[in-house]
């Protein structure tokens, strides 16, 4: 690991920002894009040869139910006993975010509220590149249906042969989702955004993916809503002398299983360094002078995961401000939280956690906003409605409040 001083400039460096780069980026998905809108299927089966290498017809981008139903021969027993488990934690912690409709009336005869309502699609992008994430499913499916989502779809890339990792159909099958569809990268984006003659479009993309699925739901923004724009993986973690360095070396470690995963260690231990430094891999640490100065850098960064493994973490975690999940303590690893603990492990990177939150049932649901008014109620507000409208100077807006005393 790399020790350095913080700075916003060292904080670029990390995220790897190059003008460049992502211009390259956006001209090729734009690209796949138009392509897609203009080719539809023809489009999506020439990208999957292209990036896949894999040759499909068009009755094949959608999996069939042959083909998911026979997904359960190549998994063990097991696996779906485990999965029951991580399905009763997502649910229960999702139970506490439903949101309900609400109404209020005053004397004057004003009711007031909110209408709740589910989006009627929402496409899933479940990457399946170097890693199926088989895990993204769960995290994504189960929000969305407990928001009340009654389309469900899901996108992700064929193996070489062109085949869905067993794992990913057979926990869609038992989340009851049977749209599935064999695209990947920025055409499966897109498809979902734009629709083609064989995939409808949906209302909303979420789901993680590599740069060019990021870019791809950041072009598609407007046709259809999205749930962030995240990049590679990311791990802070905080620590003093009281931290066990073992823990702090695995942890970190593990981000680097992920291409482009970022790992940065920060303490206020010279001990800890040189414990950490040699073993832990690629990644950064930033010497702290303090507890309060490691918190700063790290609400400065705004990490996707931040881990708290200092002798008082409770104390430490009221002073953050910006992270997508918090891990406290030495058994709370980042791996509990991306498998088993049950909120989304779909979560804002790249210095978004400032301004996103981790995937929620938010993500899923809309609202209307409800306004009655009696004709006593109105009366009492047209002086101060008047008033603004004139100083607008939106004469048509005036007449018609006027018109229901005439």
């Amino acid at each position: 690991m790399k020790l350095i001083k913080f700075s916003q400039k060292e904080f670029d460096k990390l995220y790897n920002r190059k003008f460049s780069q992502k211009k390259r980026i956006q001209e090729k998905v734009r690209s796949i894009v138009d392509d897609v809108r203009a080719n539809g299927d023809e489009a999506l089966l020439r990208y999957t040869k292209k990036f896949d290498k894999v040759k499909l017809s068009v009755k094949q981008l959608r999996v069939s139910e042959s083909e998911i139903s026979g997904a359960y021969q190549d998994i063990t027993p097991d696996f779906i006993s485990s999965l029951k488990v991580v399905i009763e934690n997502v649910t229960k912690f999702y139970k506490r975010q439903m949101r309900k409709s609400w109404r209020t009336r005053d004397d004057d005869g004003v009711i007031l509220g909110e209408s709740i309502q589910p989006l009627e699609s929402v496409g899933i992008y479940i990457p399946s590149g170097t890693a199926p994430l088989v895990s993204t499913v769960y995290m994504t499916v189960l929000p969305a249906k407990m928001a009340g989502v009654k389309r469900i779809v899901l996108a992700t890339p064929p193996d070489p042969r062109g085949r869905i990792n067993p794992h990913i159909l057979v926990v869609a099958n038992l989340l009851k989702v049977n749209e599935i569809y064999r695209i990947g990268g920025a055409q499966a984006i897109a498809a979902m955004a734009l629709g083609t003659k064989t995939v409808p479009k949906v209302d909303k993309i979420v789901g993680p993916g590599n740069c060019y699925v990021t870019e791809a739901k950041r072009q598609v923004f407007g046709y259809v809503d999205i749930d962030m724009l995240a990049g590679p993986t990311e791990l802070v973690v905080i620590a003093n002398r009281y931290s066990n360095p073992n823990f702090i070396i695995a942890d970190l470690k593990s981000q680097s299983e992920h291409i482009g995963g970022l790992s940065i260690l920060i303490t206020t231990s010279k001990s800890l360094i040189k414990q950490v430094k040699s073993q832990a891999g690629a990644g950064y640490i930033i010497l702290a002078k303090n507890l309060e100065q490691a918190v700063e850098i790290s609400n400065r960064i705004a990490p996707e995961h931040l881990e708290i493994l200092t002798n008082n973490p409770l104390n430490i975690v009221k002073k953050i401000k910006n992270a997508g999940a918090v891990f406290l303590g030495p058994y709370s690893p980042t791996a509990v939280g991306d498998y088993v603990a049950g909120p989304s492990h779909v979560l804002p990177t790249s210095g978004t956690a400032r301004f996103f939150s981790g995937l929620g049932i938010e993500d899923f649901i809309k609202s209307s906003h409800l306004i009655f008014y009696s004709k006593k109620a109105l009366e009492k507000v047209r002086q101060p409605l008047e008033k603004i409208a004139g100083i607008e100077g939106l004469k048509e807006h005036l007449e018609s409040v006027r018109v229901r005393f005439k």
